[in-house]
C-alpha cells in the first residue's frame, strides 16, 4: 500500500464521520418539532456507509480502494410519537400532534461515537506525516 493511499483513505473515512455528524446535528435540532400529521413528522436521518472493496466501486470523491464512502442517507423506521394536544394550532381535527422520532440519548451517544472516529482518523494522518516527515530525515543524513 502506498503512503497516499493511507491519506485518502482516512480522507475517505474524515468525510463519511463529519456526514454522520451533520446528520446527527439536524437530528438533533428537529428532535422536539411537532407536525399536524404523521406524514409531516420529522423522521430521524441515517448515514449507510460502504466500504470501497473493489475498483470499480471507487469515484471522484471516494477513490481510494479500502476508503468507505456514505451510499445514502435513509430515514430512521422507528414510529413517530402521537399526543393528544388539542390546544396546539398544528393539532389535527381529532386534536393530535405528532413527534419527532428523534431519541436524544441515542443521537448524543452517535455524536460522541461519531466524534471519535473522527478524532482517530485524525491521528492516522498525522502518524502517517510524522512517518514520512521520519523518512526524509533518515534520507538526510
Amino acid at each position: 500500500m502506498q503512503l497516499d493511499n493511507v491519506f485518502g483513505i482516512a480522507g475517505t473515512a474524515l468525510n463519511a464521520q463529519a456526514v454522520r455528524m451533520n446528520a446527527t446535528a439536524s437530528n438533533l435540532a428537529n428532535a422536539n418539532s411537532v407536525a399536524g400529521s404523521e406524514q409531516e413528522a420529522y423522521r430521524g436521518k441515517r448515514p449507510l456507509f460502504k466500504a470501497l472493496l473493489k475498483e470499480e466501486m471507487t469515484h471522484g470523491g471516494a477513490q481510494f480502494m479500502g476508503g468507505v464512502k456514505v451510499d445514502r442517507i435513509v430515514q430512521d423506521p422507528a414510529p413517530v410519537r402521537k399526543t393528544w394536544d388539542p390546544g396546539n394550532p398544528l393539532a389535527d381535527k381529532e386534536g393530535y400532534v405528532f413527534h419527532s422520532n428523534v431519541n436524544e440519548m441515542s443521537e448524543m451517544v452517535d455524536m460522541m461515537a461519531a466524534s471519535r472516529s473522527y478524532q482517530n482518523n485524525v491521528e492516522v494522518v498525522n502518524t502517517a506525516r510524522q512517518l514520512m516527515m521520519r523518512t526524509l530525515e533518515i534520507t538526510k543524513a
